[in-house]
């Protein structure tokens, strides 16, 4: 009986072996369907973060534009008295960062080495846990870049006693001359070349930040055709 319990042991074995090494196809299919959803999502996020970063930066150019508007005000040339009211909003206006970050928390508790691609992983990693990081901080807590917070009173001070508004409250136009003294003109002047140069090195990080995520995305998408060119493949 020994060739019959030969046999009946080989095909165990063999019954065995394929169960394990069809559960572990199982488990590397279910990882890269996983992979691939969450690139996906990602890949979403990052087109949502780019649209953000242009509009931030649209916003900032308005800002720097509203400096050059004022400046020629304070210095006594030509200016345009419709646009006023939202020269004066653009002025110290603010812009936060939105950033779509749903993609890469789902990976992180699913855990990075999902990623199989390591030049993706760290590509990953540098984006959501640095560049974001310093983007949103630059903005939202760096002193230099609240300006509402450092200029509003002393220009509304500067300029309240000459500010003309129509019966709804909006801005239209200005009583000339300024009655500013020279500290007060200097003053002024100095508020717009710090706002000028701080939102100048704003949209510079913005643009900076904006091309490693353009890379990232296109990388994310050449690893989202791969897995589904391989998935393809394993299904035929």
């Amino acid at each position: 009986n020994w060739r019959k319990y030969t046999f009946e042991f080989i095909s165990i074995f063999i019954a065995v072996i394929s169960a394990f090494a069809l559960n572990n196809w199982n488990d590397n299919r279910r990882d890269s369907n996983a992979e691939t959803k969450i690139l996906i999502e990602m890949s979403n996020g990052l087109n949502k973060d780019l649209s953000d970063i242009d509009n931030n930066i649209g916003g900032h150019v308005n800002g720097i534009t509203a400096c050059g508007y004022w400046r020629d005000i304070i210095n006594d040339k030509n200016y345009d008295p419709d646009s006023l009211n939202l020269k004066y909003f653009s002025l110290l206006r603010g812009y936060y960062p939105v950033q779509n970050k749903s993609g890469f928390e789902t990976l992180r508790s699913k855990g990075l080495e999902l990623i199989e691609n390591d030049s993706l992983r760290f590509k990953i990693l540098e984006i959501y846990d640095y560049y974001y990081h310093i983007l949103r901080n630059q903005e939202e807590n760096s002193y230099e870049m609240q300006f509402e917070e450092q200029y509003s009173n002393e220009i509304n001070k500067m300029l309240s006693k000459s500010l003309l508004f129509d019966a709804n409250g909006n801005i239209v136009n200005l009583e000339e001359p300024i009655d500013l003294t020279k500290d007060e003109k200097n003053l002024f002047l100095t508020y717009l070349l710090n706002i000028e140069v701080n939102r100048n090195t704003m949209i510079n990080y913005y643009k900076q930040v904006k091309n490693k995520i353009e890379i990232l995305r296109d990388n994310i998408n050449d690893e989202i055709e791969r897995e589904l060119t391989r998935n393809i493949k394993h299904s035929n």
